[in-house]
């Protein structure tokens, strides 16, 4: 755990980097902080740990608030560690800047997986991430990849845009529903039900279920079939019932994108739409602070002397010359 004291120690950015690449636990702590924080060494922590990540699982675990979404992903934890591999979680909270999102919640459902080495478990929230937490998260789960963690789950919150793109943003998206709480419309207003590998109707063992699992079949094929087609996994994640025909799926997932070309696609269109990102976010931030310190521009705007387009294009010869 990265105590309130250490944010304010200065960081020893080499140390940070050889510990993750080393596996060390407080050095995987600290640099999340770092990816959280938006501390200025971020870039020179991505630069020592980017070529060695690109080498573990990822699955992105979301759903609405209460379908049982950190019961499953213990229960993930547990059957991977049976099976002899190291996981991580990440838990993200884009809500809670000083909290750190659902932290103690999170240990406290997890406490039996806190002290196995195998096993990394962290909640995060956005506090200066240039780009928020869609850019954050990406930066965070690679630091979990280069530490050498072979499963990385990312469990997030809710439904926003934000989680979305989070969960849409890994190998692997696992869309959890449960009975009695209208989570098929609601996913499909949130655009959700187009980003799932894998479905999971959790707690199957309260009526409604098979009700839940019809509902969703039948939205399914309302649209065009696609060359993957989402399995409905029934689970009772506190029964420990349908975790093992959840891997499977999860596992019949991985070798279709893998052999199918779609993962490395995949990746590759993650990976260029990040850099888009980040430089347009970066970008931003230079532009507001051009036109706020370019007086005569703004006035000409706001008299009607400079259409907004105009505006716009002398902003972007300005900062591009700048830079």
């Amino acid at each position: 755990m990265v105590l309130a004291t250490d944010r304010l120690r200065p960081v020893d950015v080499a140390s940070v980097i050889e510990g993750v690449l080393a596996g060390d636990r407080r050095a995987v702590a600290r640099a999340i902080s770092m990816v959280e924080d938006g501390a200025p060494d971020l870039e020179a922590l991505s630069a020592g740990i980017y070529a060695r990540t690109g080498r573990a699982s990822t699955i992105g675990l979301t759903g609405a608030p209460g379908v049982g979404k950190s019961t499953l992903a213990t229960e993930l934890v547990r059957a991977e560690r049976e099976a002899g591999g190291t996981v991580a979680v990440l838990a993200i909270d884009p809500t809670s800047p000083y909290t750190g999102g659902a932290l103690l919640g999170d240990r406290v459902r997890m406490q039996e997986h806190a002290t196995d080495p195998g096993v990394f478990i962290r909640s995060m929230a956005t506090r200066g991430h240039l780009g928020g937490m869609s850019l954050a998260a990406p930066e965070a789960v690679r630091v979990l990849d280069a530490a050498g963690y072979g499963e990385v789950v990312v469990e997030t919150v809710g439904v926003g845009q934000a989680e979305v793109e989070v969960a849409a943003a890994t190998d692997t998206a696992v869309v959890v529903l449960s009975p009695g709480a209208g989570d098929a419309v609601q996913m499909a207003k949130a655009g959700i039900l187009e980003i799932a590998d894998v479905f999971v109707v959790n707690k199957d063992d309260k009526d409604g279920a098979g009700d839940v699992v019809r509902e969703l079949r039948q939205m399914l094929h309302l649209g065009a079939a696609g060359p993957w087609d989402p399995p409905i996994v029934r689970t009772s994640a506190i029964r420990h019932e349908g975790v093992a025909e959840l891997r499977e799926a999860i596992a019949d997932h991985r070798s279709y994108v893998e052999t199918s070309g779609a993962l490395e696609r995949k990746r590759r269109a993650r990976l260029l739409q990040e850099v888009e990102s980040l430089a347009a976010a970066r970008f931003r931030v230079k532009a507001a602070a051009a036109l706020t310190s370019d007086g005569a521009l703004a006035d000409g705007v706001v008299a009607r002397r400079i259409d907004p387009y105009r505006a716009a294009a002398m902003l972007t010869d300005e900062t591009a010359a700048a830079t």
